[in-house]
């Protein structure tokens, strides 16, 4: 019984050490993404179930750059995004070992995202494009639509690539943070006064 005691009060204790980062619809977002390209990848092109797959996904960007702007605080593009000085500066501590971890993405994260977000919306798009009758039969647009699905892939190994470096440099789980929202808390109070805020 006392184990279960001080199993609990342990689990307690590294609870209260975490803050709420990643909110539930940011989550479901995320996961629900990669099970969207990866299912587009695994079934036959131009299948019904590929092409469901495909407009799910182009409903996901289009959630998620809403929820960009109204979402929760970092899920915010405000949060994040930088411009290309704040990414140069970030870049060249992080290569020095000198750069701070943050709460919410990085601004190398952030282009990343962009990066995704606008790779996942144009194979949406030149798939659905083929669907027209004045693009019916273009092989032009087939071969485009490939080289960008080909393309995202290729910016997907690197995120997650990225997310693994990340974990293991400031040792801490990012892709189970993403699974139940929750990071360690920043030891001081370097990026604002509510960084830490629950």
């Amino acid at each position: 019984m006392s184990a279960v005691i001080e199993s609990a009060a342990g689990q307690a204790a590294g609870r209260a050490d975490t803050v709420k980062v990643w909110d539930p619809l940011v989550r479901l977002f995320h996961w629900s993404l990669a099970a969207c390209i990866l299912g587009a990848f695994l079934v036959e092109e131009g299948d019904t179930a590929h092409q469901l797959l495909g407009y799910t996904a182009l409903g996901l960007v289009a959630f998620r750059l809403l929820w960009g702007v109204v979402g929760s605080r970092h899920a915010r593009f405000g949060d994040f995004v930088r411009g290309p000085r704040a990414i140069g500066t970030y870049l060249r501590e992080r290569l020095a070992g000198t750069s701070q971890r943050r709460l919410g993405h990085n601004p190398a994260a952030a282009v990343m995202i962009l990066v995704l977000l606008a790779g996942v919306a144009a194979v949406g798009a030149t798939g659905w494009m083929q669907t027209l009758d004045a693009f019916w039969g273009a092989e032009w647009l087939e071969e485009l639509h490939e080289a960008l699905a080909y393309g995202l892939l290729a910016f997907i190994g690197v995120h997650v690539l990225a997310a693994l470096v990340e974990s293991f440099h400031y040792r801490e789980n990012l892709v189970a943070a993403m699974v139940h929202g929750r990071k360690r808390a920043l030891a001081t109070r370097a990026h604002g006064p509510d960084d830490n805020a629950r």
